[in-house]
Formats: C-alpha cells, sequence, structure tokens
C-alpha cells in the first residue's frame, strides 16, 4: 500500500461525533485536510465543523439508514474527489446471558457491520470517482481486536467486529484491482463514552487522542493493518493462538470472574 495523508485529502468519516471519531476530526484538520463529518447527532458535528469551517462539511446520518445516506451523498463530491472513507461508526452492547436477547446481538450487527456495509454503498461510487480521475482512494474500516479471543457478554459486540475485519479482508482482495487500498484498524480499549460504560478492568487502555494518533501514523506509513496499542495486541494474538481447550478455558473463568463480581 502507498503512504497516504501525505497531502490535503478530501475524507469522509463516519462516527465523528464522540470518541475516536472526534479525535481523529481534530488530528486530519490539523493537518490540513477537508473533512465530511457523519454522525446521528448535528450539535457536536456542528461544533467540530468551526474548527475549520472552510474545510469540514456536516452530513447529518444515521449509517444504518440506506435513505439517509442516499440523501448525503453528493455531499462527499462537494470538496472535490473523494480520497478516502473512514467508517468507524459503532456500538457495543453486552450480552446478559441469564437473560438473553437476540436483540442484542441484532443491535450489534445492524450498527457495526450493516452500518458500515451501507456506507460502502456511497463510498465506494466516490472512490471510484477518484481513482478515475487519477487520484489515490484509500477504505479505512474499524474494527476491533476484541475478536481474538472470546470475553464474556462480548457475543454480539465480538461477532460484529469479526465480520467487519473479514469484510475488509475481502475488500482488500477485491479492490486491489481497482487501486483502492484498504485499511483495517483493530484497537484495543479506548476512552470513549462507549467504554466509561464499562463494569469491568480495561488493561493496556488508550486515550481517543492517542488512538486517532496511532491510526494516522499507521496511514501515513502506509500499513494495511493498524493494531495498538501493542502489548496488549500481541498478548491477544498469543493468546487467541494457543490450542482451543485452553482458550476455552481462560474464557470461561474470566466469565465466572465476572459473574462473581457482579454478584458482590
Amino acid at each position: 500500500m502507498k503512504k497516504v495523508l501525505q497531502k490535503s485529502s478530501n475524507i469522509w468519516l463516519t462516527g465523528a461525533s464522540s470518541g475516536i471519531g472526534e479525535a481523529l476530526t481534530r488530528a486530519l484538520v490539523a493537518d490540513g485536510h477537508k473533512l465530511v463529518l457523519t454522525g446521528r447527532r448535528p450539535e457536536p458535528l456542528q461544533s467540530l465543523q468551526q474548527l475549520a469551517s472552510d474545510r469540514i462539511s456536516v452530513a447529518t446520518a444515521d449509517t444504518t439508514s440506506s435513505d439517509d445516506l442516499v440523501i448525503i451523498a453528493p455531499v462527499l463530491e462537494s470538496h472535490g474527489p473523494l480520497n478516502m472513507a473512514i467508517l468507524n461508526a459503532g456500538t457495543c452492547d453486552y450480552v446478559d446471558i441469564a437473560n438473553y436477547s437476540s436483540d442484542v446481538i441484532g443491535n450489534n450487527i445492524i450498527t457495526n457491520v450493516m452500518g458500515t456495509a451501507r456506507s460502502l454503498d456511497i463510498a465506494l461510487p466516490a472512490l471510484r470517482r477518484a481513482r478515475a480521475a487519477g487520484e489515490p482512494a484509500t477504505l479505512v474500516i474499524v474494527s476491533s481486536s476484541a475478536w481474538w479471543l472470546p470475553f464474556t457478554r462480548a457475543e454480539g459486540y465480538g461477532a460484529s467486529k469479526a465480520a467487519l475485519s473479514y469484510l475488509g479482508h475481502c475488500l482488500r482482495a477485491d479492490l486491489a484491482p481497482e487501486g483502492i487500498d484498504v485499511v483495517v484498524v483493530s484497537p484495543g480499549f479506548v476512552k470513549t463514552p462507549l467504554t466509561d460504560l464499562n463494569d469491568f478492568p480495561m488493561p493496556f487502555i488508550v486515550t481517543a487522542e492517542e488512538a486517532a494518533e496511532r491510526i494516522v501514523s499507521g496511514l501515513k506509513k502506509g500499513h494495511r493493518d493498524i493494531a495498538f496499542p501493542k502489548r496488549f495486541t500481541w498478548a491477544m494474538k498469543l493468546l487467541g493462538a494457543m490450542p482451543q481447550p485452553v482458550v476455552d478455558r481462560m474464557a470461561a473463568a474470566m466469565a465466572r470472574q465476572s459473574a462473581a463480581n457482579a454478584s458482590k
């Protein structure tokens, strides 16, 4: 993959209103890029627009709604050829296994997977137009490292992020002949409004600003897979590579510990 973000680029960013998306907005604007920001809530997007009103456009939308996305599609052309789409919108709902509901699985899949898939309906044509104009085009999918190891209560979230990573790697293969690069981002724990709701320890947690810096740095270096923080992601990969019975015992032990803590 070629290095990107070396000069002013036109970027579409979903999930921009808070967390990693907000931090990415600030980092990319500081680097001189032009942004189209998408989120469900207009107020935080309009506040971010004040950072550089001449280089930021707001396109409020629910990425799970095809109707919303069709309406904002023309905005992606407002700054010229779209060089990069960062599909970052997502959620995290945990399963209460004692009161299991498939709705929790569905909420994760609809927002994280279908929201990304539907965003591709308008992102891919815009990126293809950029390539036709001789411009670079990069698709960035923000997944998670959570699916590398089974975590208690994460059936829906982990499954949705596993699907996102697989989607991204398949797209990388299929879009390579067109010269559209695909990057998959797999963060560990990042301090955001979503993780602020977690009731369990989060090892090696990083701030949203640190996450944004590592994503931008990885993109500039031409990395196709960006995973951080390294101590956490390496540990996850090593544990996930162990024999399945060992992984199962570790996951069951975490579930028992979680249940014990909840009962106190």
